[in-house]
């Protein structure tokens, strides 16, 4: 089964297999896949996982028995008697964290703190390793909150920066995974802060830290409040486009919905199209088709139709078709945003073509009844975003005699596109005549 439009296979190997969890949860509840294929790939992702009850649980729903195999049970001797020697190991360290008046003696000075924890306590650095393991399996057994807690600590104590930047990424996805979108925006642009800056790992370990930091980042931007402006801003910042260009393409569809449900950032559209046109080979998806109808082919027909596959695309992924209940109905906020910002472009662009304009025919183009549209004319002419009079005995929306004209604009841009042509010419040719001439000159 499936949608063709799904991108979980292409964003999956890019997080920890945790917050894989829940995409697949989204997913059967969209029941895009059987339910048998979910729970195959859920007992896949466990295997790998100390979530050994929730295992045992998905085994008895799938196959549909009470019993479960005798390597599921051995496993999970194993994993609590591993968790104990961990938690013995960590026991010194995490005793005196729990003691607030002895956390108040550490200092920002990690040197300081190592050896006042060595000379007072007899805590080392194989204590301060044991934190990391512990927290490590505690995440592992799906204690996320435990789990980000020691992490923080870790960190505040590790003097490696490899295992710091680990244990960073850890606290992250436990961030996420407890829904905490403040704290996990926090450690996300921390994370950004590390991996930007100048003596970070090769430039192959920098691009692929970017992409994961990216992939990372949907959970956040479409669940906290602020996210729309924060993806544009991440994701649009040269050397994470430049990442999403080289080996992420898919990550435009989330770009492009952000910016078309952004009012406040309309300005970054025709940036925006330039990138979906430049990808268009490589990606595309019904998002990025009907910005490219409407702003490049001023196909209205062709954007109508996307339209509506727009809508399907939003409610079967894991990041836009966010479910809010409100009383007794179920919304999904983003599609509808969408479809309302996504008319008022058909419309806008529409009018920008036409002097005058029949509001019937617009009402068809824009998928509305006649009443629907000259209501919504009504609220857009008001707002004053159009320079436009409604004239009702013939049922026609005349526009100012101001507007831009679509062929100028096209004679325009050739204009502008001679003159590059000339001085691209002007550049290669130039240098070559010089050259010429020196080299008989030499002769």
């Amino acid at each position: 089964m499936g949608s063709s439009d799904d991108l979980t296979w292409k964003v999956a190997p890019q997080l920890d297999r945790h917050l894989v969890f829940p995409l697949l949860e989204f997913l059967q509840e969209r029941q895009l896949y059987n339910d048998e294929e979910i729970l195959k790939a859920k007992i896949e992702l466990l295997s790998e996982t100390n979530m050994v009850d929730y295992a045992m649980d998905i085994h008895k729903s799938l196959y549909h028995t009470d019993q479960v195999p005798q390597e599921m049970v051995d496993r999970r001797v194993e994993v609590v008697a591993r968790l104990k020697s961990l938690e013995e190991s960590a026991a010194p360290l995490i005793t005196f964290l729990q003691n607030a008046a002895l956390v108040q003696e550490l200092r920002p000075d990690k040197q300081y703190n190592i050896q006042m924890l060595s000379e007072r306590y007899q805590i080392g650095v194989d204590q301060i390793e044991a934190l990391y393991q512990y927290a490590k399996f505690q995440f592992e057994c799906g204690n996320y909150s435990g789990a980000a807690d020691y992490l923080y600590q870790y960190r505040a104590l590790c003097t490696n920066p490899e295992r710091s930047l680990s244990a960073l990424w850890g606290k992250l996805a436990a961030e996420i995974l407890m829904q905490n979108w403040d704290t996990a925006l926090d450690e996300l642009n921390r994370l950004k802060e590390i991996i930007d800056s100048k003596n970070f790992a090769s430039p192959l370990n920098q691009l692929q830290n970017r992409i994961w930091l990216m992939h990372w980042s949907l959970f956040i931007f479409f669940n906290h409040e602020n996210g729309r402006n924060g993806i544009i801003d991440l994701f649009f910042q040269d050397r994470y486009l430049n990442a999403i260009q080289t080996n992420a393409h898919h990550l435009l569809r989330y770009l492009a919905t952000a910016v078309v449900v952004n009012k406040r950032r309309r300005n970054l559209l025709k940036d925006l199209i330039k990138v979906i046109q430049q990808e268009q080979y490589c990606y595309k998806d019904p998002i990025t088709e009907f910005l490219e109808c409407l702003y490049v082919n001023y196909d209205f027909e062709g954007a109508q139709m996307k339209l509506r596959e727009c809508e399907q695309v939003i409610l079967n992924d894991p990041f836009l078709g966010k479910h809010v209940e409100e009383g007794n109905f179920v919304t999904v906020p983003l599609r509808d945003e969408f479809l309302e910002n996504a008319r008022l472009f058909i419309f806008e662009t529409y009018c920008r073509i036409h002097q005058c304009i029949d509001i019937s025919t617009l009402a068809e183009k824009m998928n509305m009844s006649y009443e629907e549209a000259e209501i919504f004319i009504v609220n857009l002419v008001r707002s004053s975003k159009l320079d436009a009079k409604i004239d009702s005995v013939s049922g026609t929306l005349v526009m100012a005699t101001n507007h831009i004209n679509v062929h100028e604009q096209i004679i325009e841009s050739l204009k502008n596109l001679n003159m590059r042509t000339y001085m691209l010419a002007k550049n290669i040719v130039e240098p070559a005549q010089v050259a010429a001439q020196a080299s008989a000159g030499a002769r």
